[in-house]
């Protein structure tokens, strides 16, 4: 909590004048019931109309000057509120950049994404009411407990006992409920899960008619969400009846009594009448008050949840470089292992090298370890073991910017974003037109750009809906070659191109890339046959490595994929 709160700090001064204008409101309206008073013991008993029409007049004022103030300071909250959510948002998605893919994994998509929005929205709405309501409430009922005891001392204890134990219910209802809240925070993660899975892959889950399946396992989940938002909600709800039943009892008491002392000439008119209003807004500033644990109790449990990432350890910090020795070739591995869940490597013992220009292929059967390999290289997830080097210096070294600006990246899965053509290969880098048209040549994916109704202005859709598979990974490609990467990583970027475009593609790369590090990730032989060193991995391990010609003389399951892939006569 305290973490969040520090981002009031840069706004104290103006949460301040806000407080200021709230406590003169409520001094405003606090004055209101003693003039009354005033009116109805004094001055009408007199007949005194001019004096009634200034107290009139003047109460008429205060309430104007007290609703002006509460609508100003009110105007400043939501102000002070809206900023505060800003920034917080706003560093709150930066961290979550800055996380490693292990902490992402740990935290799940889901769940930042709920973060990012469902909890911000929580925090926002308890700084907003805190300072609505949580500055005014308390002033009322102190002011109005005052004033009460000066009239009516008696009376007025009945006003504390009541407030007392109002400010006792809402202690221990607050208490119970703010762990409710905390899990009905985490359901929605669920149900988050849930969409982003559904969102993603519609075209599957129509193609193979598991709608049904898929609508009873969101149901599942959002009853699961309702009914802990009922457990919270129904905590939370014992706050207005019982405050209720406490304001009647304590009004019938004060009523009885007063009626009694008004009779027995103890107690005059118009202080009952004051008194009456005192205790009908201390009251409802007591509910007020209530009104306002309810938001603190969802945005504390939301400000913990938004603590955990900002507080989160960095787990991947450049380490020092100290008389570190230049490794060979411009990235490679030495004895590399790695577990994603710390059981079982996922790699094991990876060691090759690679020189500069030339081109690696990566084969291998899914679940072998190739995409884990190049995650490795680019320090997505740091090896548990061995060494793995970029540019001659241990990736652990370089700063994250430094060493994946080095890269051209289409990863297996990639997306296109919501946005014209030239938006999806510029990708917010502010490319050139030229830039981006020459990537697209080189990419093979010129020749439909043309054929599109605006050419690269023409609009794609999220995910690349409105484009074939074959279109989509060509523009994914081209995103990758339009910034001028230093080492081009294509992981399985050509499995929805025919075999025509696949070799146009490559022998594009090599004519307009010379200098470029190729990696290439396929599970086609073709697309590897001509890389100077290709590994073979099976089961984590890299089974074999070598080029073309050797690998069909040493390795046996290379020898049978290139054979049942290209035909005995082709390889």
């Amino acid at each position: 909590m305290k973490v969040v709160l520090g981002y009031l700090k840069p706004y104290t001064g103006r949460v301040a004048v806000g407080v200021t204008i709230k406590f003169t409101a409520a001094i405003l309206e606090l004055v209101l019931p003693l003039l009354l008073a005033a009116v109805i013991d004094d001055l009408v008993p007199a007949r005194d109309l001019p004096a009634i029409w200034r107290t009139g007049a003047l109460m008429g004022v205060l309430a104007f000057a007290a609703a002006a103030c509460n609508i100003t300071a009110n105007r400043m909250a939501a102000w002070v509120s809206m900023e505060v959510t800003r920034e917080l948002r706003r560093d709150l998605y930066r961290r979550v950049q800055a996380l490693s893919c292990a902490q992402m994994d740990r935290f799940s998509a889901s769940s930042m994404v709920s973060r990012l929005t469902n909890d911000t929205y929580n925090v926002h709405q308890m700084f907003d009411k805190v300072q609505r309501g949580g500055i005014r409430a308390p002033m009322l009922v102190l002011g109005g407990l005052v004033l009460t005891f000066l009239q009516q001392p008696v009376l007025a204890l009945v006003q504390l006992a009541v407030s007392l134990l109002t400010f006792l219910t809402i202690t221990l209802v607050t208490r119970q409920g703010i762990p409710f809240y905390t899990q009905a925070q985490q359901a929605v993660d669920t149900v988050v899960r849930i969409l982003r899975e559904n969102a993603s892959g519609v075209r599957v889950i129509k193609a193979l008619a598991c709608q049904g399946r898929e609508r009873e396992r969101f149901e599942t989940a959002n009853h699961a969400s309702r009914r802990a938002e009922e457990q919270a909600g129904w905590v939370m709800a014992m706050t207005n009846p019982i405050t209720d039943f406490l304001l009647n009892t304590g009004l019938t008491l004060v009523v009885l009594v007063g009626a009694l002392w008004v009779d027995a000439g103890r107690m005059q008119r118009g202080q009952i009448v004051a008194f009456l209003t005192y205790f009908t807004l201390i009251q409802s500033a007591t509910l007020g008050i209530a009104k306002v644990f309810v938001r603190i109790s969802k945005g504390a449990a939301s400000a913990r949840r938004i603590r955990e990432i900002l507080q989160a350890p960095l787990e991947q910090t450049v380490e020092p470089a100290e008389a570190e020795e230049v490794r060979p070739g411009i990235l490679g591995m030495e004895n590399a292992t790695f577990s994603y869940l710390g059981v079982e490597p996922d790699l094991e013992q990876a060691s090759f090298t690679l020189e500069k220009g030339q081109m690696l292929g990566i084969l291998g059967p899914t679940g072998s370890g190739k995409t884990t390999l190049i995650s490795l290289l680019l320090r997505l997830y740091d090896a548990d073991g061995g060494v793995v080097w970029v540019g001659g210096k241990d990736v652990r070294t370089q700063e994250r910017r430094e060493l994946q600006t080095r890269f051209g990246v289409v990863f297996q899965g990639d997306t296109l974003i919501a946005g014209s053509v030239y938006e999806n290969i510029s990708f917010l880098r502010g490319l050139s037109r030229e830039a981006v048209e020459a990537a697209a040549r080189t990419a093979q994916a010129w020749e439909f750009i043309e054929t599109l109704p605006q050419g690269l202005d023409t609009r794609v859709d999220l995910r690349g809906a409105n484009l074939s598979g074959g279109q989509r990974q060509r523009l994914l490609i081209a995103r990758a070659l339009a910034g001028d990467p230093e080492i081009l990583i294509l992981d399985s970027a050509d499995s929805a191109l025919d075999y025509w475009t696949a070799a146009a593609l490559r022998a594009a790369l090599r004519r307009d890339l010379p200098g470029v590090t190729l990696v290439v990730i396929s599970e086609r032989v073709s697309s590897v046959r001509e890389a100077d060193r290709i590994l073979v991995l099976e089961s984590g391990r890299i089974d074999a490595q070598g080029s073309h010609r050797e690998l069909l003389e040493t390795c046996a399951r290379y020898r049978q994929m290139a054979e049942l892939q290209m035909g005995e006569g082709a390889v």
